[in-house]
């Protein structure tokens, strides 16, 4: 195809030398998939100090909501340090901070100095951003060993990354603000107004310039120095799987009714010097997950209660339906009942269900299991064994090694891969499985699919709107506020809708690991991002459904060249510019102020049936950081940004701006506002792949200038379409052969070496004070790990002694909302 559109644009590139090719018709056609009621042309500068100056005060508006919010209701600012696990944590850390102190104390007088600043450091940081704007400097204050230890490795990945997109944005500010901007306005095709924002735009140049050389040169400087970029940030991101996961294979098509044993004993009679240490068969333990969290929620409201009674010798009563918490109505169906009573009823029943689900969960098994070996040389061995390629006449697999146990077991149809870590891992989710699973999946892409075909950009919705005059009256207002500031926040709105519904989509997929989700969350939403927010405005198009018309219908020939001038129409440019101002300024005071989770959480607190539930809902209302979305939203933006830093240079310095933003927002939010996810490395590496597509949309923008202005056959031309070939021959074959390795034999290398040793004091402190491994890193549910029912009400009522602070009417009562 991208030939034909060549050949096409250079039939018509004659006809494109002079500035007569943005005439009022082409206008006209380019701006018709726009908001036509809003989108006017002939602005000062495009609109562009407008919408800045709109878009930062707006910014200012949303930071003091936000500090409002945080400082009426502080624990929504900081969801990711009250949650249980995180209270479970801190309080291990306290207990063996107080030993080390203790330690400490006989130890010389510069080692304990060094030792008790590091703890009282720690100790402090949740104490020093409690005033109204001190939020703002605690940004600044974490570090990336704090970081790394509240949040997990990837977090750590995730702002590597952008720091490194940082800096390659300031090397292409400065080569296209500082060189490109310059030869630009230098042009005299358009009118020579200082006001005037087609003069900053390549289109300000004759077909004829030599300078346009420089251009196409610099479109593939700023590949190589992305290349590089991301190269660095990969050398620096070392990725440590923990021993056990190294050592650990997941085996998929075992026999249901295998025993343990006998998988043991297949490997050790199969492979020489092999030791199996475990063989954890898998079951479907999806309800057994639900009755054990509604179990241990009554659990809580029953110690909640029964402490409340205590401390006031009053007996509590509830309404026990959604939203009986507001009620304040006794009518019938909705009678209160005595508190303590009723969640001792629930928990009984709901502990009956729980052990029978439990003794029947031995007769659900699922056909996979998780097999530890004593070391990681015989684990890559038998990958190797059962995945490799090894081709035998015409058979390009050979059989693996059997056992006097292989056909019981079904050997010839397991599929064997590393195991991913055990918190990677949704329990509940691997039941989901075979045909099902696929049939499930292929139903949600296509409802996605035909959802965003239709509804790709604002423009459908803005234009069916107008059939009904709603726009009619502002259609005359020749309005910098009405033309650009509204369509550039219409369509952020819009592209800030599009990863919520994609990562919805993911969800209800029920991918097997928390890495599956967010890489599928990924892709998925940076390719829908670049059609509803690059290729189809810019290209004058509404729609999928019209740009797949356009692409083959018969006046494709006629309409390409035209429609591919679209491109470079200076008001074009300055529409990009304005919605990187509004991603940088609207966008990221929104991701602070999280409206989607803060909804959520209103939402919840409002339907809570007690003040033991309001409770329940705040400790468990943080959720994981969705690394899938976060990346496929930045990359967006970045490609957008990259595309047209060299036909609209201005663009960089906004772009720069909004990844510095960025990037505060985000350190913010992984440490106060998120919980920890555990994912692997496939996600990281995804999304360096994915940023060189931002360099070769760079390089086709200007591949379709030269081609429509001077034809297929000029130098310029020839020279980008061969750096353009190339890269894209050089791209697919890495993702190909990234994707194709394991059927290599020579992938598989074995580390004999032994890991190096930890030092026992790590930043002054020892290495015990870390957070320990939690009980979930074991190959098995942590519901199965968890003792039982009636086992559990020590370590409850312990629990529920700690949390007596929560009904003190001296402190904060996080029940209330702050209500």
């Amino acid at each position: 195809m991208l030939p034909f559109v060549i050949v096409t644009l250079g039939s018509a590139g004659t006809t494109c030398r002079s500035a007569s090719c943005n005439n009022s018709s082409t206008k006209d056609y380019c701006y018709s998939a726009r908001i036509r009621s809003t989108v006017l042309q002939g602005l000062p500068f495009g609109g562009v100090p407008t919408v800045l100056a709109l878009d930062f005060m707006c910014f200012l508006a949303l930071l003091f909501v936000f500090s409002i919010l945080r400082k009426v209701a502080w624990d929504y600012g900081r969801l990711a340090l009250v949650t249980d696990a995180d209270r479970k944590r801190r309080w291990q850390q306290e207990q063996e901070e107080r030993e080390y102190v203790a330690s400490a104390l006989h130890s010389d007088s510069h080692d304990r100095y060094e030792r008790l600043t590091s703890v009282s450091s720690s100790v402090d940081f949740d104490q020093r951003d409690n005033g109204f704007c001190s939020w703002l400097t605690a940004i600044f204050r974490i570090k990336d060993d704090e970081i790394r230890d509240k949040c997990g490795a990837d977090a750590v990945h995730y702002l590597s990354f952008q720091r490194h997109i940082i800096g390659l944005l300031v090397a292409i500010g400065v080569l296209s603000v500082g060189i490109v901007l310059p030869v630009n306005f230098s042009g005299d095709l358009l009118e020579n107004n200082p006001y005037s924002f087609g003069r900053t735009t390549i289109a300000n140049l004759n077909s004829g310039n030599n300078l346009l050389w420089l251009h196409t040169s610099f479109a593939f400087l700023y590949l190589l120095l992305t290349v590089y970029s991301m190269r660095r940030h990969t050398s620096k991101m070392r990725y440590k799987e923990d021993d056990l996961v190294k050592r650990t294979l997941f085996i998929n098509g075992i026999s249901k009714y295998a025993e343990p044993e006998k998988i043991k004993k297949h490997f050790e009679e199969a492979y020489a010097n092999c030791t199996v240490l475990e063989a954890r068969p898998c079951y479907d333990v999806a309800r057994l997950m639900f009755l054990d969290a509604e179990r241990k929620k009554a659990e809580r409201g029953k110690i909640y209660f029964t402490n409340l009674q205590t401390k006031e010798n009053t007996p509590s009563m509830i309404n026990p339906k959604p939203c009986g918490h507001l009620c304040c109505c006794a009518i019938k169906g909705c009678e209160e009942v005595e508190a303590i009573e009723y969640y001792t009823r629930l928990e009984e029943k709901l502990k009956e269900d729980y052990k029978k689900e439990k003794e029947k969960v031995n007769e659900k098994p699922l056909g996979m299991a998780f097999v530890t070996f004593h070391n990681e040389a015989i684990t890559a061995i038998i990958l190797k064994d059962f995945n490799a390629c090894k081709c035998q006449g015409c058979k390009c697999r050979g059989e693996p090694k059997s056992s006097s146990s292989s056909e019981s077991l079904h050997v010839s149809n397991w599929a064997v891969s590393y195991a991913p870590d055990p918190q990677n891992i949704y329990w509940e989710h691997l039941s989901i499985r075979g045909f099902f699973w696929w049939f499930r999946c292929l139903i949600i892409n296509v409802v996605l699919f035909i959802l965003l075909f239709f509804l790709t950009t604002p423009a459908i919705i803005i234009t069916t709107m107008d059939k009904f005059n709603v726009t009619k009256p502002v259609e005359y207002l020749n309005n910098p506020i009405i033309t650009q500031f509204f369509p550039t926040l219409l369509l952020w709105c819009f592209s800030a809708l599009l990863p919520t519904i994609v990562y919805y989509s993911a969800f209800f997929e029920a991918h097997w690991t928390r890495s599956g989700e967010n890489r599928t969350t990924m892709h998925k939403c940076y390719t829908f991002l670049i059609f509803m927010v690059l290729l189809l405005p810019s290209l004058g198009l509404s729609s999928l459904d019209v740009f797949f018309r356009w692409l083959f219908d018969k006046k494709f020939l006629a309409e390409a060249a035209v429609r591919f001038e679209c491109v470079f129409l200076p008001d074009n440019g300055a529409f990009f510019v304005n919605y990187v101002i509004a991603s940088a300024f609207i966008g990221n005071a929104m991701d602070l102020l999280r409206i989607p989770g803060l909804l959520m959480y209103m939402i919840r607190l409002c339907l809570a049936r007690s003040a033991a539930e309001r409770r329940n809902v705040k400790r468990h209302q943080a959720y994981e950081f969705q690394f899938g979305a976060a990346y496929a939203w930045m990359m967006c933006v970045f490609t957008v940004v990259m595309t047209y830093s060299i036909t609209c240079p201005i663009i960089v310095p906004f772009g720069l701006m909004y990844m510095l933003l960025k990037h505060l927002v985000d350190r913010y939010n992984l440490y106060y506002a998120y919980l920890p996810a555990k994912l692997d490395k496939k996600i990281h590496s995804g999304a360096v792949n994915q940023v060189v597509a931002a360099p070769i949309l760079c390089l086709f923008w200007l591949l379709f200038f030269s081609t429509v202005r001077t034809g297929f056959l000029a130098l310029t031309s020839m020279f980008t379409f061969v750096v353009l070939v190339i890269t894209i021959v050089i791209c697919l074959c890495h993702v190909c052969f990234g994707h194709f390795k394991y059927l290599s034999a020579h992938n598989y290398k074995i580390d004999h070496t032994e890991a190096d040793a930890v030092d026992g004091r790590e930043n002054g402190r020892p290495a015990a004070s870390q957070p320990p491994a939690p009980k979930s890193a074991k190959y098995i549910a942590q519901v199965l790990q968890d003792s039982p029912p009636d086992g559990d009400t020590a370590e409850s009522e312990e629990q529920g002694s700690q949390d007596e602070d929560f009904i003190n009417p001296n402190g904060i009562n996080d029940t209330d909302f702050q209500s």
